[in-house]
């Protein structure tokens, strides 16, 4: 249980997750979040009467404990904390689409000011792996990129997709501290979004490897590893999660703010709901500090609209006053939906007692079926018809006379909604339901299905639940089309391992027939066509032969975790998009030719601009007046040009990211056709071929692993 202890009305808005704490002189906590305008604020109610230096810095003129950070830049993630080895106050950093900023707020002065052509979405501050000192990771373009205090480039790897949310922690648990581990302690980002299928717009770090996670759709939960404890969904957003010990048990809790105000705390290996408050508007952060300066660390929940509230756990008296009303009421609510369903099960018995003297029509009526019956389920693929799309056919049967009256499927990603009602009309009643499932990626789901059975004339029916996991790779189809294009693409290595246990891999992943006994085999994909051809030699050489390399990566990631290989290294060939991949380079090196040309047009025209207004300035101030409007007509037709060419900036700059984004996601898929170390070092390789814009370098690692002949 938590209870108010301040409240503070600040007179700025405040922007979505973009809210800390930092200690910028080492001992006073300070609020510091961006707001409107390109700015950041900072209050510091510890310290009045200190004005700052005017660089960055200004005093804001609606609250003297508030210090307005003058950025000129849209903010999209900022954090505090301690980024030199040796420095005593903690350090701002602000993200931009464009630029770091990583500033002294004590001695008002910046420390590094970085170009971050990848954007920055997301920033997290901490150790890393072997390297020494702290780093300011952010999170980007499809792209992970680590400073230190010096603003010298220490890490980078690439991502699948636009990075989110960041959080810092051993995921492996197991205190190695291996580069590899901690780049994909992120691992965590990808495994929410594709257990999901939806936006990670938040991550906390609980303790160990336990995370919180929020996504886009409203989802919020828990995962230890890849384990997940529990999750809830709302039809609000979660705008902000974190880990705070509420109740003093030495186990964090997770506090959760919503859109539409509200404050939460459940427990981490329930999701039962502990604490709650509310708001008048969304909350905009999350944090924690001693706010106070009295020793005791408060949470800190602050709104978009600026309301700040600081919370700290109840005392045992207090707790005890404060949880007895809330206690009854929750007590009195449980009792009376046990009453409602004791006095609904009390009905049902009524009608069936009524209904026992009756014929075999009043037993049908209440429901009786057969001993034996039971939910069979069986999955089948099934190829595109001219009215129907390529889709995985679940059939859902009973043994016997029995009727399925109606089925309920519960199935993440697959279904809008997570889930799926078929209710057969009654002229259509029969003991099977046939259900097509369309999964949009290569992803393991869980089906929970829940179907409702009972006699033809039944009134009540007996409800039936089962699980079947629809496998990994479910759309691919044995059957193959003789006249089908042979793939041009190919990935080949080796492994220590019988072919026995690659046949088991094919069976856990694939949806085959009873019989298969070889690894040796093709598949037709029924997403986006081609064939798929897997081949393996006696001396454990393994060939995928797809003209899709993403499905190359996801089969050689899945086939490395199945059979426990840390380390793999292989050679890859992709023909088709190695060329989309080449003309992508290009174009990148014309955006960039294009945006330093427009650079310098827009810096010569600002030149001409300061040169009209001293004229025109100097003709008003001598009374001519023909030269003065001269002078403004040529401005509004400069003014209108800079405008246009800042449009054209704008689409110049927007594509360039666009192309930047596919040249990482390349090197991330190059990365995915190795395992561990070799992953790592392609990855590295790369970006080093790119940074020396050595381009046959560059395909020679993606095909080799190696920049080595």
């Amino acid at each position: 249980m938590l209870v108010p202890i301040f409240t503070l009305k600040l007179n700025h808005k405040i922007n979505p997750r973009m809210v800390a704490i930092g200690k910028y002189d080492g001992i006073h906590p300070c609020l510091t979040a961006a707001t409107q305008a390109g700015k950041v604020f900072i209050h510091n109610p510890h310290t009045q009467g200190q004005r700052p230096a005017a660089h960055r810095l200004s005093q804001s003129t609606q609250d003297s404990d508030i210090s307005l950070l003058n950025i000129n830049q849209t903010v999209s993630c900022l954090t505090a904390g301690t980024l030199g080895p040796n420095t005593t106050g903690h350090t701002l950093l602000v993200g931009s689409q464009t630029n770091l900023l990583a500033y002294d707020v004590h001695d008002n002065t910046d420390i590094f000011y970085k170009e971050v052509t990848d954007g920055a979405n997301a920033i997290v501050l901490g150790e890393l792996g072997d390297i020494q000192s702290p780093l300011a990771i952010i999170g980007g373009n499809c792209a992970l990129q680590g400073f230190d205090f010096e603003g010298n480039d220490q890490f980078w790897t690439v991502t699948g997709d636009n990075v989110r949310s960041l959080v810092l922690c051993d995921f492996t648990a197991d205190g190695k501290n291996e580069v590899s581990h901690y780049a994909f302690h992120f691992l965590f980002m990808t495994i929410v979004a594709f257990c999901s299928f939806q936006t990670v717009t938040s991550l906390c770090h609980m303790h160990g490897s336990r995370f919180g996670y929020a996504l886009s759709n409203g989802t919020v939960g828990v995962y230890d590893r890849t384990a997940r404890y529990w999750r809830i969904k709302s039809k609000n957003h979660a705008m902000s999660i974190h880990a705070f010990d509420l109740n003093a048990d030495g186990v964090a809790e997770l506090i959760t703010g919503w859109s539409n105000g509200k404050i939460d705390a459940r427990s981490d290996r329930t999701g039962e709901v502990i604490f709650k408050d509310n708001f008048s508007s969304s909350v905009a952060g999350v944090v924690e500090g001693d706010y106070r300066m009295d020793g005791q660390i408060q949470l800190i929940c602050s709104s978009v609209e600026g309301e700040v509230r600081g919370y700290l756990p109840a005392s045992k008296e207090m707790k005890g006053n404060l949880m007895d009303a809330s206690v009854e009421q929750d007590l009195i609510r449980e009792l009376s939906q046990r009453k409602q369903n004791l006095i609904l099960e009390l009905r049902n018995y009524e009608e069936n007692a009524k209904a026992l003297p009756g014929v075999s029509e009043g037993e049908s009526k209440m429901g009786v079926i057969p001993a034996n019956t039971q939910l069979q389920t069986a999955l089948s693929v099934r190829r595109a018809t001219e009215s129907q799309r390529a889709h995985i056919e679940l059939n859902i049967s009973t043994p016997n006379e029995t009727i399925i009256r109606a089925v309920l499927i519960f199935a993440e990603g697959i279904f809008e909604g997570e889930s799926h009602v078929v209710h057969p009309s009654v002229q259509n009643l029969s003991s099977c339901v046939r259900v097509p499932i369309i999964p949009p990626k290569d992803i393991p789901v869980d089906l929970h299905i829940k179907a409702f059975v009972g006699g033809k004339t039944s009134t009540q029916f007996h409800v039936f639940e089962i699980t079947r996991q629809l496998p990994r790779f479910s759309m691919y189809d044995l059957s193959v089309d003789p006249s089908a294009t042979q793939p041009t693409g190919k990935v080949t290595f080796s492994i220590n391992d019988r072919p026995q246990r690659v046949v088991m891999w094919l069976n856990q992943n694939f949806l085959l027939p009873e019989g298969i006994d070889s690894p040796d085999i093709t598949f037709t994909t029924l997403r986006a066509g081609g064939l798929l051809k897997i081949n393996m030699q006696p001396s454990g050489e393994i060939t995928l032969r797809t003209d899709d390399i993403d499905l190359a990566g996801d089969l050689i990631q899945s086939l490395a975790s199945f059979l426990a290989i840390e380390d793999l290294q292989a050679e890859a060939d992709f023909p088709v998009y190695f060329k989309k991949l080449r003309a992508t380079l290009t174009e990148v090196d014309e955006f960039h030719s294009v945006h330093q040309k427009l650079t310098a047009a827009m810096a010569d025209h600002s030149n001409y601009i300061r040169n009209m207004l001293v004229q025109a300035e100097d003709a008003r101030l001598m009374g001519d007046w023909r030269s003065m409007k001269k002078r403004y007509i040529e401005l509004y037709d400069l003014n209108r040009d800079l405008i246009n060419e800042y449009k054209i900036r704008s689409n110049n700059h927007n594509a360039l990211l666009a192309r930047l984004k596919s040249v990482n996601q390349a090197i991330q898929r190059a990365g995915r056709l190795r395992v561990g170390k070799p992953k790592t070092q392609v990855i590295t390789a790369c970006r080093d071929a790119i940074k020396n814009n050595n381009i046959n370098a560059l395909f020679k690692i993606m095909r080799a692993g190696t920049a080595s002949s």
